[in-house]
């Protein structure tokens, strides 16, 4: 699991000790950079995209590469899937136990055409949790 972390509203006390891979939304400035590495020891690679790499201070990626964080341009396009995670492993159980989109609909509540979209075409690693976006790996 890779944790987004970006504006303001997604504080440093919100990322998982245990983390390993972090996703830049925008980039951090120093200090926050600086919080992030004391608190995730085991931190080995950051991504984010092009456009945050390039505004991103020359001195904040020398920290990084210094501390021996990998850093990686990744292209994570689209919007988030606001469903609950848990309710999307429970859609998938149910399809792949041959029930129907209906019956799968009545049960968790998701939209039939929402999970024929996640067993059939669903390419992005996008959960949107609260307000929190966590990507997957």
């Amino acid at each position: 699991m890779i944790f987004s972390f970006g504006p303001a509203g997604n504080a440093i006390e919100g990322i998982p000790k245990d983390s390993e891979i972090l996703h830049f939304v925008r980039p951090p400035k120093k200090k926050r950079i600086q919080a992030m590495l004391q608190k995730c020891r085991q931190l080995r690679k950051v991504s984010m995209s092009k456009s945050c790499f390039a505004r991103m201070p020359e001195k904040n990626k020398a920290m990084l590469k210094e501390k021996g964080i990998e850093i990686e341009i990744a292209v994570r396009q689209g919007r988030p899937i606001s469903v609950p995670l848990e309710k999307m492993q429970h859609a998938m159980e149910m399809r792949k136990d041959f029930q129907t989109l209906r019956e799968v609909e009545r049960v968790t509540g998701i939209a039939k055409s929402t999970v024929h979209y996640l067993e059939k075409y669903a390419q992005r690693a996008k959960i949107k949790s609260g307000n929190k976006i966590i990507y997957l790996k």
